[in-house]
C-alpha cells in the first residue's frame, strides 16, 4: 500500500495478496511484488509462472531478463494475432464443428487458441471464439438447444474388490485395493527427483544446485527410497506400512528402495534379527534393490564427523547422560571449546581414553522439539557384529540417518511422524557438510489395538510365559502374523485400505544454520495422523485372501462318533471333493467314506427346537459332498448320560427328501492338534494406564489360546507343509503350524469364517 498509495486498484491488490499467499520463501517477495507494483505482472496466469520461475530458481540473484520472458513480461498480444489464432483452430476443427455445431467442446478451442498465444486475455479469446462461431454456424437452433445425451458410464467395481498392479518378489502381481496407485498418485505431491529445491522448507545453499546436479547424473533422474529398520527386534505390523509405503512408492514410480540396517548400537543387535528383518520384506513381496548397513559408512561418517568439527559445527562435550535429558537441560559449558581440542579429545574418544559416558560429540543446533545439540558420537565397548573391535565409538541416529540417506542418494527419505522433529537436524547436517541433502517426508504411523509392539513389552510377554516367543500367533509381529496364517497379500491391503491420500498437518521449524525461522512447512501425500485401527478389518483382508487362495478341507474339533448301519458297499468309497466348490476348475482331491464318521458335537441335538436344522431325531441332514442323508435311528449314551455314539441309516441324496442342512464330517481322518486364538489383551489400549491402571501384564486374556488336541481332519492334508492354508469348512482359515512332525500335524485358526460382531 505504501509502494502504490491510495492508487492500488483491486486487480493489483488482489496479485498482491495471492504473491504473499502462495510464496513460501520470503526472500523473494519483495521481488515480486515491485513487478506488480509497476503493473508488468498483470494476470493471475504471469504470477503462476513467476511463482513457478523462483521456486525453480532458488539462489540468488534472480536473473531478471530470463524472469521477464518466463512470465510474458512485457508481451503485447494485439486484437488481431487473438483474432488470426482464433481462425486457425477453427479452420482446423471446421468439420468437427459443421457435424456437431453447438454440442461441439468448444473448450477445446479456447485451450488451443491459449496455447498459441500464451499470454493474450482469456475473456477476450473466449468473446473471440463466440463470435467467430457464431458467424459459421448462425445462431443456435432448437435442436442445438437440445442437450446431448450422456455416454453410459462403466458400473464402478467397489474399491474392496478392485484389482491392481503390486510388487511381488521384485515384480508386478495383484491384490486387492490399490495402494500402488495410491502411491503413484503421491507423485504429483512429492517433489521429482533432483527438484528437492521445490519442497517447501527446504534450504537451499549456494552449493546446493550443483550438488544436485552430480546427484541426477548418479541417480539418471530414479526415484530413491529407503527402509531403514534398526536390527534389535522383529518387525511388527506397522513396519509392514513402512515397507510398504517405502518399497511401493519406489516401485510405483520406477524407482528403487534399499534396506539398510540402522546398526549403530551393538549392544542391542543380534543375527536372529538381521536374518528375520531381511526374510520379512520378501515375504511381503518386495525385494530390494540393495542391502546395506550403517555400519558400511563408518570410515565416511568419521571423516565427516572430523569436519564438522574443523567446520565449528560441534564438539566433545562431557556432560552426563542424565544433565542433557528433557527439552531444557543446561548449556553446554563445552560448547565453545576450540576446534583444535575438540579434535584431539574426538581421537581420543576413538582411542579408547574416555569411559562411557565420560565424553560425547554434539552437534551445534536446536531441533524443532526444543531439544539443543544433538549426540553424533558416544563411547560404547561393545563389539560390532560386523567391524568387530575396529572402533570403540558409534555414531547416533541424529548423526547417521541423514549422512547414510545422502551416501545411498535417496531422493525421498519416507518416515513415521515421530522424526519431524528431526528433520531440521537431518536438513542442518547434510547442509553443514556441503553434501546431497534428501527430502524427509513423514507420515502417521500404524497402531492396532488389542496389543503391544514395543519390543521391551514383548520381552516381558515372553519371560513372564505369557506368549511363547516373538512368532506367538497372538502377537501382530510380522512372524507372528505368518505362523498365524495371515497371508502377505492381506497384511499389504490392510496397509493399502489404511490409506495414503489425507493431507498432512503444517508446521514451523527453526533452521539453525540459517537461524531464521522457515514458512509453515506443508507435508503434504500421506496420511499424518496415528493410524489406530481394530484387529478385525486385518481379519477381513485376511478373509478375502484367503477365500481366493485357501483349499477347502473338512476337520471336525469336537467329534461325534456316527455309524452307519446299511452303509452302501462292503469297503470304503472314494469321494471327490473340488478344492474350491465355487470353481471346480481348480481342482478336486479324495476322501475317505466309511460306515463310521464324525461329525462336531454340536451338530446334533435329541430334541429340536424352531429355527435349528441339523441333526436331531426326526430331522435328517445331508453330508457335504457324499451324496447322501442321514436320519438318527438309535442314540448310545454313557453312564453319566453323554452321548457317545449315533446309528444312522443313509439315503443317496437324489431320492431322498432335501434335507435343512448339510454338515461336515471326516471318515477315517488324521488326529490333529488346533490351536484356536483370541485377542491376547482383555481391553483395547492395554498400554494405557487409565484403561488398564494394573499395567499391560495385568490385561491378558485367559482364554487367548485354546489348544484342541484330538481334532480329526481329513487326510487330504497330510502333504501339506508348515504355513500351507486351509479352509476348514464351516470352522475358518487354518495354517499348518511349524510344529507339526510326522504323525501330529499341528493347525492355527487365522480367522474364522465370518466376523464375530462382538468384537467389530
Amino acid at each position: 500500500r505504501s509502494t502504490l498509495g491510495p492508487a492500488l486498484d483491486k486487480a493489483t491488490g488482489t496479485l498482491l495478496y495471492n504473491a504473499a499467499a502462495r510464496l513460501r520463501d520470503p526472500k523473494h517477495l519483495s521481488f515480486l511484488v515491485g513487478y506488480i507494483a509497476r503493473r508488468e505482472i498483470l494476470t493471475d496466469l504471469q504470477l503462476s509462472a513467476a511463482l513457478e520461475y523462483v521456486r525453480s530458481h532458488p539462489l540468488e540473484p534472480l536473473d531478471a531478463a530470463d524472469f521477464e520472458q518466463a512470465c510474458g513480461v512485457g508481451v503485447c498480444v494485439t486484437p488481431e494475432q487473438i483474432e488470426e489464432a482464433v481462425e486457425a483452430v477453427i479452420s482446423k476443427h471446421r468439420a468437427e464443428l459443421l457435424a456437431e455445431r453447438y454440442h461441439f467442446n468448444m473448450g477445446l478451442l479456447m485451450g488451443e487458441a491459449r496455447s498459441r498465444l500464451r499470454w493474450a486475455d482469456g475473456k477476450t479469446i473466449k468473446n473471440e471464439v463466440d463470435l467467430q462461431v457464431l458467424h459459421l454456424l448462425g445462431p443456435k437452433t432448437e435442436a442445438d438447444l437440445e442437450k446431448k445425451p450422456k455416454a453410459a458410464k462403466a458400473r464402478l467395481i467397489p474399491a474392496e474388490r478392485q484389482k491392481v498392479a503390486v510388487v511381488e518378489n521384485g515384480e508386478v502381481g495383484t491384490e486387492t485395493e490399490s495402494l500402488l496407485e495410491q502411491l503413484r498418485g503421491e507423485a504429483l505431491k512429492f517433489h521429482k527427483p533432483g527438484e528437492n529445491y521445490k519442497t517447501e522448507g527446504y534450504v537451499v545453499t549456494p552449493n546446493t544446485m550443483a550438488l544436485l546436479k552430480q546427484h541426477l547424473a548418479i541417480t539418471g533422474g530414479q526415484v530413491r527410497t529407503r527402509f531403514p529398520p534398526e536390527p534389535n527386534g522383529i518387525l511388527h505390523i506397522g513396519h509392514a506400512k513402512a515397507i510398504n509405503f517405502n518399497f511401493g512408492y519406489a516401485k510405483a514410480n520406477g524407482g528403487v528402495c534399499f534396506l539398510r540396517y540402522d546398526d549403530t548400537n551393538p549392544e542391542k543387535e543380534e543375527e536372529k534379527y538381521f536374518t528375520a528383518i531381511w526374510e520379512m520384506v520378501e515375504w511381503l513381496g518386495y525385494k530390494p534393490y540393495a542391502v546395506t548397513h550403517a555400519s558400511d559408512y563408518f570410515d565416511q561418517l568419521y571423516t565427516w564427523a572430523l569436519e564438522l568439527i574443523r567446520r565449528g559445527q560441534a564438539y566433545v562435550c562431557h556432560q552426563k547422560v542424565e544433565e542433557i535429558k528433557g527439552h531444557n537441560p543446561p548449556p553446554s559449558p563445552w560448547r565453545d571449546r576450540p576446534v583444535e581440542e575438540s579434535l584431539l579429545l574426538f581421537e581420543d574418544m576413538r582411542k579408547g581414553k574416555f569411559g562411557e559416558g565420560e565424553a560425547t560429540l554434539r552437534m551445534k543446533l536446536v531441533m524443532e522439539d526444543g531439544k539443543m545439540d544433538p549426540v553424533a558420537y558416544r563411547v560404547k565397548f561393545t563389539p560390532h557384529h560386523r567391524t568387530g573391535d575396529k572402533w570403540c565409538i558409534y555414531p547416533t541416529y541424529d548423526y547417521t540417518h541423514c549422512l547414510c540417506d545422502s551416501i545411498e542418494h535417496i531422493t525421498h527419505s519416507l518416515c513415521t511422524k515421530e522424526f519431524q522433529a528431526r528433520r531440521s537436524s537431518y536438513f542442518w547436517l547434510c547442509n553443514a557438510l556441503d553434501v546431497y541433502c534428501p527430502v524427509q517426508w513423514e507420515y502417521g504411523r500404524l497402531n492396532l489395538l488389542y496389543t503391544v509392539v514395543s519390543k521391551r513389552k514383548i520381552i516381558r510377554l515372553v519371560e513372564t510365559g505369557a506368549v511363547r516367543d516373538w512368532d506367538d500367533p497372538r502377537l501382530f509381529t510380522l512372524t507372528a502374523l505368518r505362523r498365524r496364517g495371515f497371508p502377505p497379500e492381506a497384511i499389504n491391503n490392510f496397509c493399502a485400505r489404511v490409506g495414503v491420500r489425507d493431507r498432512m498437518g503444517w508446521g514451523r521449524w527453526m533452521h539453525p544454520l540459517a537461524n531464521v525461522v522457515t514458512q509453515a512447512v506443508p507435508q503434504v501425500g500421506v496420511t499424518v495422523a496415528q493410524a489406530t485401527m481394530e484387529p478385525h478389518l486385518l481379519e477381513a483382508c485376511a478373509r478375502e485372501v484367503l477365500n481366493e487362495q485357501a483349499p477347502r478341507a473338512m476337520a471336525v474339533l469336537e467329534p461325534l462318533k456316527v455309524t452307519i448301519t446299511n452303509f452302501p458297499a462292503p469297503k470304503a468309497l472314494e469321494i471327490l471333493v473340488p478344492n474350491f466348490p465355487a470353481d471346480e476348475s481348480r481342482g478336486f482331491h479324495k476322501v475317505p467314506f466309511q460306515s463310521t464318521v464324525y461329525i462336531e458335537e454340536t451338530d446334533f441335538r435329541e430334541e429340536t427346537d424352531k429355527g435349528y436344522k441339523r441333526l436331531a431325531l426326526g430331522q435328517p441332514v445331508g453330508l457335504r459332498h457324499a451324496g447322501y442323508v442321514i436320519a438318527v435311528q438309535n442314540v448310545i449314551k454313557d453312564a453319566s448320560g453323554h452321548v457317545t455314539e449315533l446309528e444312522v441309516i443313509c439315503t443317496k441324496s437324489d431320492v431322498a427328501e432335501k434335507p435343512k442342512a448339510f454338515i461336515h464330517w471326516v471318515s477315517d481322518p488324521l488326529v490333529c492338534e488346533v490351536r484356536l486364538y483370541e485377542r491376547l489383551f482383555l481391553h483395547k489400549n492395554p498400554e494405557d494406564p487409565s484403561e488398564v491402571p494394573g499395567g499391560f501384564l495385568s490385561d491378558l486374556n485367559p482364554d487367548s489360546l485354546r489348544v484342541v488336541h484330538n481334532a480329526l481332519v481329513d487326510s487330504s492334508v497330510l502333504s501339506a507343509r508348515p504355513f500351507d492354508k486351509f479352509q476348514f469348512e464351516r470352522l475358518g482359515y487354518f495354517s499348518v503350524d511349524p510344529d507339526s512332525e510326522e504323525g501330529k500335524m499341528v493347525f492355527n485358526r487365522t480367522v474364522t469364517l465370518k466376523e464375530d460382531p462382538g468384537k467389530a
